[in-house]
């Protein structure tokens, strides 16, 4: 399976119009002129398709990789090559046109994604987040941001400030072993609070110090902002794991969800009832 260790099939059991709500598709053929392509093999429509089988999921949201920038002829390509089941999250300066906006949305774009987490390769910066947020809200699309658990905790006033929905990649980044005493933490329990506000059970293992296959050490977080927020509250494989030298097992990931969430109920939820909601599947 390219890009994702493992053969098996997920012990758990997948609802009709489960959702991967945050994967990343990289077609070379969209890749700025003369960027290095072999980095990127094995993370195309037909290869996600293929992982799509394994884990039984019917539906997918395509977030925007740095590696095209600005330029979301590959994300849009990718939405549409997966088909009705499909959704993606642009990314865009604040330079972007309203003509582009609406032509993204026809597209099956649901939001914009801020990845400031490591100022060295950002394609967005921080002071970029607030005037989209305001041009997005009355499209009904929300802000995607992966910060790092101290860039929230820093930055606490202006993501209470946003005026359109909010989703945070990653359990928010909150890293052991401070958990659910990060201060990070608390921030999120105030904005998920607020009922706009959701968060990814995704990317355990990209703050883990314990590491896999289980994550232990994350499982806190996990819990604890399932618990706030379970209504809005979405799950992630976040294949192709551009971040990893050696992949993780996808199916593994989704059956992290057996230990984080309490009950069938709350599984079928996270990974049906609350992107259909947050994405606007039919």
């Amino acid at each position: 399976m390219p890009n994702s260790s493992g053969t098996r099939p997920p012990r758990l059991p997948m609802p009709e119009g489960a959702c991967d709500s945050h994967i990343h598709v990289v077609d070379p053929a969209f890749l700025p002129p003369g960027t290095d392509a072999a980095p990127f093999r094995g993370m195309g429509p037909e290869d996600y398709k293929a992982l799509q089988r394994r884990l039984g999921t019917q539906r997918a949201v395509v977030v925007q990789p740095k590696a095209f920038g600005t330029d979301n002829a590959g994300t849009l390509a990718a939405v549409a090559a997966l088909g009705p089941g499909a959704r993606g999250i642009a990314v865009l300066h604040p330079d972007a046109t309203e003509a582009e906006l609406r032509r993204l949305d026809a597209g099956g774009i649901r939001g914009l994604r801020f990845s400031v987490w490591k100022p060295a390769d950002t394609v967005t910066t921080i002071d970029m987040i607030e005037p989209m947020a305001e041009r997005i809200r009355a499209m009904g699309w929300h802000a995607q941001i992966n910060m790092s658990a101290d860039q929230i905790a820093g930055n606490a006033s202006l993501l209470e400030r946003l005026a359109c929905p909010i989703v945070f990649d990653h359990l928010g980044r909150i890293p052991p072993p401070g958990g659910t005493g990060h201060p990070a933490f608390r921030v999120l329990e105030r904005l998920l609070g607020r009922g706009d506000v959701w968060v990814k059970l995704s990317g355990a293992y990209l703050d883990s110090i314990e590491g896999g296959p289980d994550y232990p050490d994350m499982a806190e977080v996990a819990r604890g902002l399932a618990h706030l927020a379970p209504e809005r509250t979405v799950w992630g494989s976040d294949w192709p794991h551009v971040t990893e030298r050696h992949k993780p097992d996808d199916a593994g990931l989704l059956d992290l969800l057996l230990d984080w969430l309490p009950d069938e109920a709350a599984r079928r939820r996270v990974l049906r009832d609350n992107p259909a909601i947050l994405y606007g599947f039919g």
